[in-house]
């Protein structure tokens, strides 16, 4: 199942803190997910804000620092489909069709592993 969701809510992407910083220098992220470029797999890996630290705890479980970049799904020129991440499994996730401007990530956390809970660094 594929959709299209053209609402105004934020979605979420974690980012290697490496990665982010690359990231400015050509203007765009292209990072799928954790050691997979978006020419592998085809889109960016997104998440809504009820799935992010499950996701986090999955993929990134074994790394104390990461980002979270809040992105404006409007500023995005790439198609964004919501699509489950295997298809065995129905909950669906937002996935960016194309290279993220970083005009479009209004917001950027770094985060850090306490314990088994996530927390923004101030």
């Amino acid at each position: 199942m594929t959709e299209q969701n053209n609402s105004d809510s934020p979605i979420f992407h974690i980012a290697l803190p490496g990665d982010w910083i690359d990231a400015f220098a050509s203007g765009e992220y292209s990072v799928s997910t954790r050691g997979m470029l978006l020419g592998d797999v085809g889109f960016i890996h997104c998440s809504t804000a009820e799935q992010i630290e499950a996701t986090a705890n999955r993929f990134y479980g074994d790394l104390t620092e990461l980002v979270l970049l809040t992105i404006d799904p409007l500023l995005v020129p790439a198609q964004v489909l919501w699509e489950p991440p295997t298809p065995d499994v129905n909950e669906l996730f937002p996935h960016i069709y194309g290279p993220l401007p970083i005009r479009a990530v209004n917001n950027h956390h770094f985060w850090s592993r306490a314990g088994a809970a996530w927390k923004a660094v101030a």
